[in-house]
Formats: C-alpha cells, sequence, structure tokens
C-alpha cells in the first residue's frame, strides 16, 4: 500500500492512518484512492471486526487539497468534470465508511476541518484529543462545505450544523461532544490507548452480531417508524436463527462464557 495511508492489523482491529502531514492529512486524490482501496479490501474482510482511522503528524486531517482543486481549473472546461469527478469520489469513500460491515472509530486530534470534518461525521464513533477544533470552514474562502454538510447533518442538529456551516467557525471538544459530533474526548496521551479499549470492547462481541447491527441500523434510519420496527424485527429473527446467538444466550442463562464459532 502507499505510504500515504498506513495500515497496522493486530487482533482483528484494522489502524488506518492518514500520513501526508506536511500537507495535513488533505484529501488529496492520491489520499481519496488509498481510503477507498482499503474500504473496498475491509468490505469484503471477514478477519477485521474494528477499524480505528487516525492522522499522522500535528493535525487529523484539514480537507481537500486546495492547491490541486485550483490546479484541477486549468482543463478547458475550467474544471467542472474534475470537481464533479472529486466530489463523487469523496462521497464513495464517506458512504463506504458507513457501509463498511465493521464499526469504523475516528481518533481526530488537531484539526479536522471541512471534508475532514466530513470524515469524522461519517465514522460511527468518534473519540478526539482535547482540544482538536471541528469546522465546516468552507465558506469563509467562499466554498460552502455542501458535500460536508451531508454528513454533519446526520450527526448534529440542523440550526447548530447550520451555524458551522454559515459562519465558518471552529467548535472545540466540549461542544462536538455536547452536540453528538464525537462521543467523548481525552487528553492528547490517552488518544491511542482509549481508542484501543473501545475496539477491543467491539472487538470482543459476536462479529456477526456486530455487522447486522450496523447495517441494520443506517437501513432504519432512513425509514419511517412503522416500516423501521417492522425491518428490524425481521432482522432480529434472522439473528436469533443463528448457531452462535443461541450459543450466547444459552451461556447467559448458564453463567458460562458463550463458544463462538464466528
Amino acid at each position: 500500500m502507499s505510504d500515504i495511508l498506513l495500515r497496522n492489523d493486530e487482533d482483528g482491529i484494522a489502524t488506518l492512518t492518514l500520513n501526508a502531514p506536511s500537507r495535513l492529512n488533505a484529501l488529496s486524490d492520491a489520499m481519496l484512492a488509498a481510503l477507498q482501496a482499503q474500504i473496498d479490501a475491509l468490505s469484503e474482510d471477514r478477519d477485521t471486526r474494528v477499524v480505528i482511522l487516525k492522522g499522522a503528524g500535528k493535525v487529523f486531517c484539514a480537507g481537500h487539497d486546495l492547491k490541486e482543486m485550483q490546479a484541477g481549473r486549468q482543463a478547458e472546461d475550467g474544471g467542472r468534470a474534475y470537481f464533479a469527478d472529486l466530489f463523487a469520489r469523496c462521497a464513495k469513500v464517506m458512504t463506504g465508511i458507513t457501509r463498511l460491515p465493521q464499526p469504523v472509530i475516528a481518533a481526530p486530534h488537531g484539526i479536522a476541518t471541512a471534508a475532514g470534518c466530513q470524515l469524522v461525521a461519517s465514522c460511527d464513533l468518534a473519540i478526539a484529543a482535547e482540544g482538536t477544533r471541528f469546522g465546516v470552514n468552507g465558506v469563509n474562502i467562499g466554498l460552502f462545505c455542501s458535500t460536508p454538510m451531508v454528513a454533519l447533518t446526520r450527526n448534529v442538529p440542523r440550526k447548530h450544523a447550520f451555524e458551522m456551516l454559515t459562519t465558518g467557525q471552529f467548535i472545540e471538544t466540549g461542544r462536538a461532544e455536547a452536540l453528538g459530533l464525537i462521543n467523548r474526548a481525552v487528553p492528547h496521551d490517552m488518544l491511542e490507548s482509549e481508542t484501543a479499549a473501545l475496539a477491543k470492547t467491539l472487538a470482543e462481541k459476536l462479529n456477526t452480531a456486530v455487522r447486522i447491527g450496523k447495517r441494520t441500523f443506517y437501513e432504519q434510519i432512513a425509514m419511517d417508524i412503522d416500516a423501521a420496527y417492522a425491518h428490524a424485527g425481521a432482522v432480529m429473527v434472522e439473528n436469533m436463527m443463528m448457531r452462535d446467538t443461541d450459543e450466547g444466550i444459552s451461556a447467559f442463562i448458564e453463567k458460562r462464557k458463550p463458544d463462538w464459532q464466528a
């Protein structure tokens, strides 16, 4: 794999590290391609149970590579085709994270701005280093963060999201936690250990149940309440039919450790 994105695997946990610190881990064409390649690989990976996403250097991710975007303007059409393709590729990465069977934990530090904030919002969980700043700041340079808005508004109440989008101001970890953008903040020197502890907790659960649960979580959110209950009920029936679920319930009743095979 390209050095722009590092991967480390240990005990069923894959850690992906954005590794372009001199460019503030920008979502360049190369970074998006590397992320997409890993998403494609992880989607077929039965051994990986949890994914952690973090950034090397001083910040998590500063969003799209503006110099690269400006270079795209040199095309005959002024960059229209390039920009359309860029935002489509970025959306595919973001939705790919949501559609991965494994839970994905973001571990931001420093700043997570524009598409970097979108990346945090697209992950299933987020533990941030205290003092991390989050923003959708494109409006400050005349570019409204319309695509980051999609993930943001699925995490943060609409009036707060609109304020962030229209003022271009940063919020820090205390407010980000209160608004639901992150699960919690921890001291910077504890970010790695706290993220690893959460990943380990998830990795110890029945893998098939967690995969079913993540898929159904996002499916039912898009439905009205009656359809959501009908869909979730059908999923629970299928879950109950699994050998390992039977074993898990029996082990709980018998006060012993389950002998899961998956």
